[in-house]
């Protein structure tokens, strides 16, 4: 397979057809100047030196050493091999809340928003680490399965919304549960779940979901959305309701989401407006042992260009030997 790296600077053979026609205009405008001194076959008398058929040769040689220059310096390639290559990093899943309450204004412009502006500057300054998204209300599924394909984890985070889960609800232990059936590895310390909720858990045990997960070797962290005070949720260009009419009002349940943290050998951090609380979680997890992973890459391809521009040398060399006036030996005419 011939790739080019610098693609652009084939844009230059178009020059080619140019200096074609510049070529032809300089020879009309030549005989031009010589109808002024007489007789064109008279005065290409008293130039018996002059060798038109020399003219055109090197023209030919300098276009021919310019077309291989032009596509030497866009830089062709050969290759395209995969190669397995190893890496070293951790297994983080990320469980995003995305239930109603997320909705809430808390920070600018809600929760979820928030939570996906930080994950999005988490992917960032990811390196060799995988990293992989679950979403979850009152279910949950694998948003992206664990993935150094960082571009694509961004791609995937921008189409996340509360209309992502169908059910609503928080059932954070579900979230747990899935995100330990989603890892790539079973090795142990080196990987960690990140619980991202305002902690308003109504469906499941997720204290008992995190112990499970430390027992296999699995950290849990937790990030608290909201304040303790609450706000209301917006929805449907009005407040959310409850079935008597009253405005709900969502509030962060830190104490269940601690317990989570302790149970499941990690920590708690309460998401703030200018530090959201992921930075020192994943410094946390860097901490933790790092596992080899196996991947599937496309091998460097093989330079060509320098084939290339020793054709285009060998031409111009040619060009400069041609000259310019008649041999002797007339090979050209």
């Amino acid at each position: 397979m011939l790739n080019f790296a610098q693609a652009q600077y084939l844009l230059l053979l178009l020059l080619i057809p140019l200096f074609y026609i510049l070529f032809i205009v300089a020879g009309y405008l030549r005989k031009r100047r010589i109808r002024k001194f007489g007789n064109e076959k008279m005065v290409s008398q008293l130039m018996p030196s002059y060798s038109r058929a020399k003219g055109w040769t090197r023209f030919l040689l300098f276009t021919t050493a310019f077309f291989f220059f032009v596509i030497g310096l866009s830089r062709p390639q050969i290759g395209a091999k995969l190669k397995e290559q190893e890496i070293k990093g951790v297994e983080i899943m990320i469980a995003l809340d995305v239930s109603n309450s997320m909705l809430a204004e808390d920070y600018s412009p809600n929760r979820l928003e928030r939570a996906k502006l930080a994950i999005s500057r988490l992917v960032d300054k990811l390196r060799d680490d995988r990293i992989g998204m679950i979403v979850y209300a009152g279910s949950s599924f694998v948003q992206l399965p664990v993935t150094t394909d960082y571009v694509s984890a961004k791609m995937f985070l921008n189409s996340i919304s509360t209309s992502s889960v169908p059910i609503q609800g928080t059932a954070i232990g579900d979230a747990i549960n899935t995100a330990l059936r989603s890892f790539s590895t079973q090795s142990e310390k080196s990987r960690a779940i990140i619980i991202i909720t305002d902690g308003e858990n109504h469906e499941d045990d997720p204290v008992a979901a995190a112990r499970q997960a430390a027992e296999m070797g699995v950290r849990v962290f937790t990030i608290g959305v909201g304040s303790p005070e609450g706000k209301p949720i917006p929805m449907d260009g009005g407040l959310l309701k409850d079935k008597d009419g009253n405005i709900v009002v969502s509030r962060l349940d830190e104490n269940v989401l601690k317990e989570i943290a302790s149970v499941g050998n990690g920590a708690y951090v309460r998401a703030g407006n200018s530090e959201f609380g992921l930075a020192p979680i994943v410094d946390s997890i860097k901490k933790m042992d790092e596992e080899k992973f196996s991947s599937v890459v496309f091998e460097e391809y093989d330079e060509q260009f320098m084939y290339f521009f020793a054709i285009a040398a060998f031409f111009l060399i040619i060009e400069m030997l041609v000259g310019q006036r008649r041999s002797g030996k007339r090979l050209f005419k």
